[in-house]
């Protein structure tokens, strides 16, 4: 989280939307980059409270989220609920010391467990039940409609991490790769079948697993988008964290794997985007892109570590070479 926001959250605020959802003042503190997320107890069950900065997110793209959230979790996708205030609101509001405010909402608390990556149970039958759920997602949301009068999520041109020279105005190379990257993704076809509202970044640490079911959760980042991002994704993140040591050969090797099974799991509920598999190496150049704009927005010279360094070093090199993360078979 920014400097600027951890001053403004304050525990008077904490308590303020514990008392309106009517929680208990335990509180265990689960992440904090982006939004501060608690795991708190109500009068009968554990949930999953959110508080969110102003800066980050406006009221409307929260209600947003979570209208079409609540859709998914009706048409019985494995996701969060989102549950209403004491005051029958599924957002509520409290003003920071500086005049801009916080917004809180609570989830259901999803089934399952995390799967680290290097553990057994990153294997096959994971990808495959990886696949199932984002295909779902996408089958479903295809006839979705959000509220007339409802702001919609944006759209990946929206995207403020991609206005990358605000980050790091005087590395010129990567803003001018990055500009040529947006122009290629512009001519992409766009069509009810290959383009939608997804999730935009499930990658294992935004779902749990209960051993035969994917369960995600974290729809923060949700966008108007391809749905080529939302297979991805998974992959990248998987090659990210699982495999930035390995050589290009072996990358390749696993990527070939993890999208055979994934892409089994997907096609039960969806039909594949077409010429979904020439797309991702672009969207892999993308999430390199607001990776690196992230990495500077949120964590400041002093406080990044040797592995923050080494990972923005890697995707560093990767804009400047216009190579995507892996290279597909």
């Amino acid at each position: 989280m920014e400097k600027s926001v951890e001053i403004l959250f304050t525990e008077t605020i904490l308590k303020g939307f514990l008392k309106v959802f009517q929680l208990q003042t335990e509180v265990k503190k689960l992440g904090d980059f982006e939004n501060y997320v608690f795991e708190v107890n109500s009068s009968d069950k554990t949930v999953i409270l959110r508080i969110t900065h102003n800066s980050h997110r406006s009221k409307d793209e929260i209600l947003a989220e979570l209208e079409w959230m609540n859709y998914l979790n009706k048409q019985n996708i494995n996701c969060p609920e989102a549950f209403t205030s004491s005051n029958n609101q599924l957002i509520e509001t409290l003003p920071a010391g500086d005049g801009s405010c916080f917004f809180a909402c609570l989830f259901s608390k999803v089934p399952g467990y995390p799967v680290k990556i290097k553990s057994s149970e990153f294997n096959d039958q994971l990808f495959h039940a990886w696949g199932e759920a984002i295909g779902q997602m996408h089958a479903v949301t295809k006839n979705y409609q959000p509220s007339k009068e409802r702001k919609l999520r944006p759209t990946w041109m929206d995207e403020e991490l991609l206005e990358i020279e605000i980050y790091v105005p005087n590395e010129n190379e990567i803003i001018k790769n990055t500009k040529l990257l947006i122009n290629k993704l512009k001519s992409l076809p766009v069509k009810k079948d290959n383009f939608g509202l997804i999730h935009s970044d499930v990658h294992s640490g935004n779902f749990f697993y209960d051993g035969e079911s994917v369960h995600v959760f974290d729809f923060d980042d949700c966008s108007y988008h391809w749905f080529a991002s939302d297979i991805a994704i998974p992959l990248y993140y998987s090659i990210m964290y699982g495999y930035q040591d390995a050589s290009e050969g072996e990358r390749e090797q696993f990527a070939t794997n993890f999208l055979a099974h994934f892409v089994k799991g997907y096609e039960q509920h969806n039909t594949l985007p077409k010429c979904w598999k020439e797309q991702l190496p672009l969207f892999f150049m993308l999430r390199d892109v607001t990776l690196y704009s992230v990495l500077h927005k949120k964590i400041s010279p002093e406080e990044r570590d040797d592995t923050i360094n080494k990972m923005l070093e890697a995707l560093k090199s990767r804009i400047i070479k216009k190579e995507p993360i892996v290279k597909l078979c």
